[in-house]
């Protein structure tokens, strides 16, 4: 398991693990209500529900079942979240209502997707994307990635019901695994 903590720089974006420095920040990020709709994350997200967030995205970590990383434009100031589970190769994604129209999902999903496949080996890394989801459909596209065949997965969270649509990228024979 590596716990040197992981930096990620690609298509003029830095990627970083969240810092306790971030807490404030992140209401900015995630209090919203197309967030709290889409995501599991809690509503209202204060500083409280920040730290919280911020000691699960640690344990998740440590125990290599997720990795969250902050998007950054130069390692500094937050603008949203990429992460990648380890067991399902399942990648999501969020930016801050201040911050989109930059490019910023796709681009970190880029750079993830490419991570995921070089440095784990993963051969295919996926999404789940609600039918209705445009602007992630959007992003996902954008990012080389394609509706694939599986059965959608049905979730019931905050008192709805709905089924996520995997999407899937696969590794290209040029994205051999580093040593």
């Amino acid at each position: 398991m590596q716990t040197d903590p992981i930096v990620i720089t690609a298509h003029g974006l830095t990627l970083r693990e969240w810092t306790e420095d971030d807490v404030p920040a992140m209401p900015e990020l995630f209090d919203d209500p197309e967030v709290a709709y889409r995501t599991p994350l809690e509503s209202p997200f204060d500083e409280a529900a920040a730290l919280r967030y911020l000691r699960g995205v640690q344990t998740a970590r440590k125990e290599n079942r997720r990795l969250h990383l902050a998007i950054t434009l130069d390692g500094q100031k937050a603008l949203g979240e990429v992460l990648l589970g380890f067991t399902s190769g399942s990648i999501g994604y969020a930016v801050g209502t201040a911050h989109r129209g930059q490019r910023l999902a796709t681009r970190s999903l880029q750079a993830l997707t490419e991570y995921a496949h070089t440095s784990l080996g993963l051969p295919v890394v996926l999404l789940e994307i609600e039918a209705d989801n445009d602007a992630s459909a959007a992003v996902a596209r954008a990012a080389g990635f394609e509706p694939c065949d599986a059965e959608p997965d049905t979730v019931t969270d905050k008192g709805r019901t709905y089924e996520l649509f995997k999407w899937e990228h696969r590794r290209g024979p040029e994205a051999a695994v580093a040593p």
